[in-house]
């Protein structure tokens, strides 16, 4: 009988450390219970992994290769904005899916660090602005367009996940609300919400967002706002 590969292990340790977060979205887990689950005592995990973090980086990694490999399944329609749209939706619903491994990607947060992984989607979405500017749809600098999407995308994300439902009309209309405001108002005809409608909507709804998070909104599309206007 063949023998296991240390990327058999590696692996064992991987897939069980990824079973244990998608069934407790959020709590913490154990090394001994990864061990146990993938056969394995804690020497060798630390042997392939060196410390928890590790294990968690290692676990994070294998969420964004997931992630963009679900992207790269759709192909690119040569309309920036829509493919922007499209991708935010794709981001949503891959959060959904998978909370307790988008928590990881996008939920840990410690300052001053962020996974190298999480750049890669990062990259392809300032693609996307980037083509937006040439072809003249942005009326804000690309990579600040790309960091606004991004922001807004995680925070409707983990929002739902928090709730622990869908919340369609939330992203809708924040998704609406982000591209005219870096577009300022100039994206796909009837379908773009203006920047203050969401405004409005999220300062009659404090209790979607959380206070501080709705503040943060209202503040950043006014600010966006102000920008598109001097265009």
């Amino acid at each position: 009988m063949p023998q296991p590969t240390g990327d058999d292990t590696r692996t064992r340790l991987l897939n069980a450390a990824a079973d244990l977060i998608a069934a407790s979205p959020g709590d913490d887990f154990s090394l001994r219970a990864v061990c146990e689950a993938a056969g394995v005592t804690l020497p060798t995990l630390y042997h392939f992994f060196g410390s928890k973090q590790g294990l968690i980086d290692a676990v994070t990694e294998r969420g964004f290769d997931l992630y963009l490999s679900q992207k790269a399944a759709r192909e690119l329609t040569g309309d920036p904005i829509g493919d922007i749209r499209a991708g935010w939706d794709e981001h949503v619903a891959f959060g959904l899916r998978n909370p307790g491994l988008y928590a990881l990607m996008y939920g840990t947060v410690r300052p001053g660090h962020a996974p190298d992984a999480q750049q890669r989607p990062t990259a392809a979405l300032r693609e996307l602005t980037r083509r937006a500017a040439d072809a003249g749809r942005l009326v804000v600098d690309p990579d600040h367009a790309a960091s606004h999407v991004l922001a807004a995308n995680v925070g409707v994300t983990l929002r739902q996940i928090v709730l622990a439902e869908e919340d369609r009309a939330l992203s809708d209309a924040v998704r609406e609300g982000v591209i005219a405001a870096i577009t300022g108002g100039r994206a796909t005809p009837g379908r773009d919400a203006p920047a203050r409608a969401v405004t409005e909507w999220a300062a009659a709804h404090p209790e979607v967002l959380g206070e501080p998070e709705t503040q943060l909104l209202i503040s950043w599309l006014h600010r966006v706002a102000a920008a598109a206007a001097d265009h």
